[in-house]
């Protein structure tokens, strides 16, 4: 998956979110726990709070009050057990009663931190002895006699904290499960959601390398089928607009070069030097108009999405006829070709430019031609494939400066060679509509070889 695509944003933004959401709702879940914790353990201390201060009430507090037990909690006699009770004067005075787990010390409520205050309870956190974190809860107790004292309960919150760090460890935990599962389906639901695009792309890779014809078939969702349709109905317009090119180009070639033909005729019938400046001209206008309706042909049909051509049946046959032409000569050819080749173009433009350029190689080789064909495999997304082609012969070769000639249209370097001077031209403007690449080189058969590439499909 690549980072720039729609599925790794839509998983990602799905993943960010979830983390997020899950991350606020953990604390908020902690949070609530907390409270709740908290707010029963300080019920739990109000309940021993009630109990002493009703012990302390059925006193006489002018006789002194005497020590009311252990409140129902074994605790309050262990020394330094973490739950404490304390009775002292109002305004700092002496202690006057406490429990025995408290031996010495005292509870100091000038040094609680996180004070509340309400319903004439005062709680709020301590570090009692041995360093313990408490929860005390308080409240002033006067009696019929004018004595006011501070009644304190005071309870080991260590437990609290534990039971809320596992609590808060537990939902992280879930959570954490509960994400990745949560990101588990957004990623199969978003690559089954987007299937249908992956689809698309196949059957365009598959449409583009010549594997079919048309765009994808059979059911699509609703949201792409309509975009399908007008893109196999914009295939088929451009069908039409190429066959109706090719019709108007073959009728313009026919409607120019015969009239053509018949004034140049009429003219090299004649004498003169009229005669002779219509006939230069009249072929000057043949190249000019076989030029141009040739690119004409070439740009109409060069481009057809799906147009695809099996090169080994192709080279055969035109191996076979330049055989039969050149026989005579005693040129031998010959051809090594790749399998499953496919040129990503027309029959008739791949026979046009192989035909050309053996039917060079063999005008001009001595004793032997060669044709061999390469393919590079593209990146599997109908993209990237090249087609070599490799023609060699024994002949005498071309200069640098020769090769550059030799493509000029109607240009010969040899006029005792049959041939109009059109063939490397021709297969040159072919090359450069394909976007492909020709090159004119000195053969391993010290003759000159000529490497072509061309999209391959």
């Amino acid at each position: 998956m690549r980072l720039n695509s729609l599925a790794f944003r839509l998983i990602a933004a799905a993943t960010l979110w979830a983390a997020v959401a899950l991350v606020i709702a953990g604390l908020i879940l902690t949070s609530l726990y907390r409270q709740t914790a908290v707010s029963a353990f300080d019920e739990r201390l109000n309940v021993y709070l009630q109990t002493l201060v009703g012990a302390l009430a059925a006193q006489n507090a002018s006789a002194g009050l005497s020590d009311p037990g252990n409140l129902g909690e074994p605790r309050f006699e262990l020394i330094y057990s973490g739950w404490y009770w304390q009775v002292r004067e109002t305004g700092d005075g002496p202690v006057v009663l406490a429990s025995r787990s408290l031996f010495s010390d005292v509870l100091d409520l000038a040094k609680a931190t996180d004070t509340h205050h309400g319903d004439g309870l005062t709680s709020g956190a301590l570090s009692g002895p041995s360093g313990k974190s408490l929860r005390v809860l308080a409240r002033t107790v006067t009696f019929a006699d004018g004595h006011a004292y501070d009644v304190v309960i005071a309870g080991d919150a260590g437990g609290v904290a534990e039971q809320i760090a596992s609590f808060r460890a537990s939902v992280f935990l879930t959570l954490a499960v509960f994400g990745v599962g949560l990101i588990v389906a957004t990623f199969i639901q978003i690559r089954w959601g987007l299937r249908p695009l992956d689809r698309v792309r196949r059957s365009l890779a598959e449409l583009r390398s010549g594997r079919q014809t048309r765009f994808v078939e059979g059911s699509l969702p609703a949201e792409i089928e309509p975009l399908v349709k007008e893109l196999n109905a914009l295939l088929e317009s451009n069908q039409e607009v190429v066959d109706r090119a090719r019709t108007q180009v073959g009728n313009l070639a026919h409607a120019l070069k015969t009239p053509l033909s018949v004034v140049l005729n009429e003219a090299r019938a004649a004498r003169g030097p009229l005669a002779a400046k219509v006939a230069e001209q009249a072929a000057l206008m043949h190249r000019q108009i076989s030029h141009h309706l040739d690119r004409a042909r070439i740009a109409a049909r060069v481009n057809v999405i799906g147009a695809v051509t099996e090169v080994e049946p192709t080279v055969t046959r035109l191996v076979r006829a330049m055989n039969r032409i050149h026989g005579d000569r005693g040129v031998e050819l010959n051809c090594r070709i790749a399998d499953h080749a496919r040129f990503k173009g027309e029959q008739q433009d791949f026979e046009e430019i192989v035909g050309n350029l053996v039917d060079n190689a063999c005008k001009w080789a001595r004793r032997v031609a060669s044709v061999t064909v390469q393919q590079a495999p593209g990146d599997g997304t109908g993209e990237g494939g090249v087609l070599t082609l490799l023609i060699d012969d024994d002949g005498p070769g071309l200069s640098a400066e020769e090769a550059a000639a030799a493509t000029a249209r109607g240009r010969r370097l040899d006029e005792t060679k049959p041939g109009s001077g059109l063939g490397l031209s021709i297969v040159a403007d072919l090359v450069a509509m394909y976007r492909g690449k020709l090159d004119f080189r000195r053969s391993p058969r010290g003759g000159l070889r000529v490497a072509v590439e061309l999209p391959a499909a």
